[in-house]
């Protein structure tokens, strides 16, 4: 068999053990030297495949279509600063916990280290972001390394749906000629389950890979800490929301806890059942005296560190008190050390044995002092008559979006001001964002990504660095089958920078850290022809409405100043603060 023949089935067997693993989703960055993978994918047919000019929107799209199907998708490169440009969403992928594949082309081994044309040191290349490197054999017609080869793929697949779930990169060393050339019929006919793989259609090796149970006696035992009375649950962002959150809210009726739920914990925006979720803990745990009124002797903390930074100091201000923690393993998840029993084990199986397990002794008068913080809190933000602000923005998108919609919400000041004021609901919306390692890179790219595995309408709120930082993520407007409605709140710079005391250091604040830019997206939304609007805050319900209803992607343009939005930020947590305080005394 000739060297271009054995290249092609080499990618055909190893695209086949993908397809035989349910990989739908691939996502093509185009290239010359991943030709052969490329082709092999196109040929099968059994693949959904999308194509993007650039990789690091390609992976970030890749990635966004992972976290909404809870199935590794697949991103293709060809050799050199190509795979460079896909590491931010693999440090995104492992760091929240997303199957990711990543597939990259390589120069043969006699190119490697010898000056060779867009050949770069690509062996180990992600580090220890990926749960696993496997740098493939270069092709041969060989009965025994192809069906090693099987192996491989399907322990990628394996591997990336393993707790922690992350990306697996396959690196593979291609020869000239990569065109497609028919594979000797002699060889498939002597060969037959390493050139077409199991005749049953079944992988060719099944993995089984088993969650994390706690034996009886264990849950028992942590089933006694649930007699405290003055418990909390307090719900992180998971990488499964809709199996976690869900848990964790049965857990919370159950024990009759409060449970503080964050945007990406699934236990947010959906049916509480007898649940008692908290809203705008954000804004009065920020401050002492409530916090200190607050004190629980137990907490029960399930995901990653939550979006608050409120919640985080009141769980560091109560350091010592039995605080458990759930976490299926691979990643220590206490940044704080204030955990006092660290469970490694599925979250969502070990909530779910854990309410089974649970009396209801909670002291009521806790579960009212929460009842009664919340209803203060409420009553400030509903009367609240100044002018509006980002956070406004934030409230009426998660409270106008319809039943079944995704919301992807960017990192930076979005996801804190959906935390501090997306009231809970009851008609299920799943949230989603790129929290791991909260970059704003890729916002755009990994919205597309979740519509398009979701098929539901999706809204994706971004401050306008982040769309800056993403404007090529737009192309993704030109599939017709996953429209975003984008909600972009513009304060032409870094608005939670005044936030922060070197907001005090002018003129070096705005020089180096607001960077005002004065650019019109408009002109962006113009030449990716999409739908755009520039309207009021106070208008934006009637309009996402609209542009949901349109079927087409948009760009909802509303304007912020960043001095009023830090102001009326501070107003108003101030004000709810001292009408929890003067409700809790």
């Amino acid at each position: 068999m000739t060297e271009g023949a054995a290249t092609t089935l080499w990618a055909r067997a190893f695209v086949d053990e993908l397809a035989r693993c349910g990989v739908q989703d691939v996502v093509v960055a185009p290239g010359s030297r991943s030709t052969p993978l490329v082709m092999a994918f196109s040929r099968d047919g059994r693949f959904r495949m999308r194509v993007h000019l650039d990789e690091r929107s390609g992976a970030f799209f890749a990635l966004g279509t992972a976290k909404a199907s809870g199935s590794p998708a697949v991103i293709v490169t060809t050799s050199g600063t190509a795979t460079a440009n896909v590491f931010p969403a693999v440090i995104e992928a492992s760091l929240s916990e997303a199957p990711l594949l990543v597939l990259t082309a390589d120069r043969p081994h006699r190119l490697r280290g010898a000056d060779a044309n867009q050949t770069i040191d690509q062996v180990g290349l992600y580090g220890a972001y990926v749960r696993d490197f496997i740098d493939v054999a270069p092709p041969v017609a060989d009965g025994p390394a192809l069906q090693h080869l099987r192996t491989v793929a399907v322990r990628s697949v394996a591997t990336s749906l393993t707790a922690p779930l992350g990306p697996v990169h396959v690196n593979f060393p291609f020869d000239k000629p990569l065109e497609p050339m028919d594979p000797d019929p002699d060889f498939v006919a002597a060969h037959p389950l390493a050139a077409d793989g199991r005749s049953d259609g079944s992988p060719f090796v099944k993995i089984s890979s088993g969650r994390i149970e706690l034996p009886e006696h264990e849950l028992d035992r942590l089933a006694t800490t649930l007699a405290a009375a003055r418990g909390v649950i307090v719900a992180g962002p998971v990488p499964e929301p809709n199996k976690v959150g869900v848990a964790a809210l049965s857990l919370s009726a159950a024990t009759g806890y409060p449970i503080l739920a964050d945007p990406l914990s699934g236990a947010r925006f959906g049916p509480s059942g007898d649940a008692d979720v908290i809203a705008a803990y954000d804004l009065f745990l920020r401050d002492e005296t409530i916090c200190g009124v607050l004190k629980p002797d137990l907490v029960v903390r399930v995901g990653a560190t939550p979006t608050s930074t409120a919640l985080q100091g009141w769980l560091q201000r109560h350091n010592g008190v039995r605080h458990i923690v759930l976490d299926a393993g691979g990643r220590w998840k206490d940044y704080g050390a204030t955990a006092t029993d660290y469970v490694r084990a599925d979250p969502e199986i070990t909530l779910s044995a854990l309410a089974e397990r649970a009396d209801k002794t909670v002291d009521q008068s806790w579960t009212s002092l929460w009842r009664a913080a919340v209803k203060a809190a409420r009553q400030v933000i509903d009367v609240d008559e100044g002018e509006l602000h980002e956070g406004v923005v934030l409230a009426t998108v998660a409270k106008a979006l319809p039943e079944g919609a995704s919301l992807f919400v960017s990192s930076s000041m979005p996801v804190r001001d959906l935390d501090a004021f997306g009231l809970p609901r009851e008609e299920r919306i799943m949230v989603f964002g790129n929290r791991g390692a909260s970059g704003i890179d890729g916002i755009v790219s990994s919205a597309f990504g979740v519509a398009a595995a979701r098929r539901a309408p999706t809204v994706c709120v971004l401050g306008d660095i982040a769309l800056f930082h993403d404007q090529n993520g737009l192309l993704w407007s030109r599939e017709p089958d996953c429209p975003v409605v984008f909600v972009l709140i513009d304060n032409d710079g870094g608005g939670i920078f005044h936030m922060l005391p070197i907001a005090n250091h002018e003129p070096a604040f705005s020089k180096f850290f607001a960077t005002p830019h004065g650019l019109d997206f408009q002109h962006t939304a113009e030449m990716h022809n999409l739908g755009w609007s520039e309207l009021e805050i106070g208008a934006l319900g009637s309009e996402l409405n609209a542009a949901l209803e349109s079927g087409r992607t948009s760009i909802l343009r509303v304007t912020s100043d960043r001095e009023i939005n830090k102001r009326r930020h501070e107003e108003v947590a101030d004000a709810v603060a001292q009408n929890v305080l003067d409700t809790l005394r």
